[in-house]
């Protein structure tokens, strides 16, 4: 109790003054976060979504005959699942939530903290960053503010607000334990902000605030064996949501291009070897010929430590932020190489197009069309594996993340060279899989069950 005390004055005299007292405090003089929690908990909504149910997938669980003849119950055809979401303007009613969270909606509600009940249309979504985009339209929103979260450190005490479980707006609290979580494979890009804030199912799609009341993540995943909070929770950094959030207001998705480089993580052994000033950065292991990487300058060996002015973390760092900037816009990196820093300007490019394909359907992830790739393809000598040719809009492959230029390589981490491997091995996968994909200059990792 006492530790949990001097833990809140922490918190508390980190805010900003209440009148002439250093810190808010209640009737009593106590501290607390009442003054903050009541400023932003209005920008925090419930989501509640109807999807179809699993067995609507099965075309035999659909058959009345097939039903009453092996005495299957009837069960309803439509299911209801809870989140959260984060209104980020107020007067256009854009709100932010999980991908997972809407994803197979039929129908969306958000629910106000006022208990206002309004219908929501999706704008668009990002299966490989966990982001989705809603709009509402409602009069007397409020937003939050987006904060910076290149600014965290390890430490720095945060708020989670949410719909934990479908109860309610929930809030909780805790620290920022480790910036920078990858290897989740909860998606594509990972770069997640880890916090011990309670966080549980229901929570998706919420807010994590820091003690301005500015938004710094959108809490998204938790790890415990049975689903629950055990003080591990993850949420995506509000400036990769941000990016996001503006390519999909702009494009209606996001519009992913092409730079022309393998990443590695700048390592304390390599930056030795390297004698870089820093031990955070990525290091350029293959330049592609032709690229606009090579067009910049780069080469291979190069350290790249800042990208538009602000520092490189890490290989994944690097990846998420080239993967987030618009085709045809101009990037400034900061270099080390032979022992200096020096600065480089390149332009993402758009995908090379690829050569139109018939394809060949798979029946067991419908509406997907694949082929072997053949020389003359863009990928062709660079990468083993098949080419997603087409992606049918609301197919279960769809669902899954999937696009047309995908290139799978790989299933439960067994290469995939042409077709019958990939069949094969999809055979061999009957209760899910993990399916490496590389799309453009990114390998992504997608879990189907």
């Amino acid at each position: 109790m006492f530790r949990t005390v001097i833990a809140l004055l922490a918190c508390i005299a980190a805010l900003p003054a209440a009148g002439a007292q250093p810190f808010p405090v209640d009737a009593r003089g106590l501290p607390t976060l009442a003054p903050l929690i009541s400023q932003v908990t209005p920008a925090v909504v419930n989501i509640s979504v109807l999807s179809r149910a699993a067995q609507d997938n099965n075309p035999l669980l659909r058959d009345p005959f097939f039903r009453r003849f092996f005495n299957i119950p009837e069960r309803p055809n439509r299911e209801v699942a809870a989140g959260s979401g984060v209104i980020i303007e107020a007067q256009q009613g854009i709100v932010l939530t999980n991908y997972h969270v809407i994803k197979d909606a039929l129908q969306v509600r958000v629910t106000l903290k006022d208990r206002r009940q309004i219908p929501a249309t999706l704008v668009g979504a990002d299966p490989a960053t966990d982001i989705a985009v809603l709009k509402i339209d409602a009069p007397n929103l409020t937003a939050l503010k987006l904060g910076d979260s290149d600014q965290l450190s390890v430490g720095d005490f945060v708020v989670a607000i949410g719909n934990p479980f479908g109860i309610g707006q929930t809030v909780t609290s805790g620290i920022v334990s480790a910036l920078g979580r990858t290897g989740l494979n909860v998606e594509g890009y990972e770069d997640f902000i880890q916090t011990d804030a309670s966080i549980n199912p229901g929570n998706s799609g919420g807010a994590l605030i820091n003690l301005r009341g500015e938004l710094i993540g959108i809490n998204t995943a938790i790890i415990g064996p049975s689903g629950g909070n055990v003080g591990i929770g993850f949420a995506v950094p509000v400036n990769i949501a941000r990016a996001v959030v503006n390519q999909i207001t702009r494009f209606g998705e996001v519009r992913r291009g092409r730079f022309g480089v393998d990443i590695e993580d700048l390592t304390p052994d390599s930056a030795a070897k390297l004698n870089t000033p820093t031990t955070e950065g990525a290091i350029i292991s293959n330049v592609q010929a032709d690229s606009p990487a090579e067009k910049a300058g780069l080469r291979r060996g190069d350290v790249v430590l800042g990208f538009n002015g602000r520092p490189v973390k890490s290989g994944p760092d690097f990846r998420n932020r080239l993967a987030l900037t618009p085709i045809d816009e101009e990037i400034e990196l900061s270099v080390w190489r032979d022992g200096r820093q020096q600065s480089m300007r390149g332009r993402i490019a758009a995908p090379a197009p690829n050569t139109i394909i018939e394809g060949q359907a798979v029946a067991q992830l419908a509406g997907l069309k694949i082929a072997n790739l053949e020389r003359g393809s863009p990928q062709f000598g660079r990468i083993e594996g098949v080419l997603v040719v087409a992606v049918e809009n609301g197919s279960a492959a769809a669902s899954f993340g999937l696009r047309g230029g995908d290139v799978i390589a790989a299933i439960n981490r067994q290469r995939v060279r042409n077709i019958n491997e990939f069949v094969a091995a999809l055979r061999g996968a009957e209760r899910g899989f993990t399916m490496t994909v590389v799309r453009g200059d990114f390998v992504l990792t997608f879990t189907l069950r």
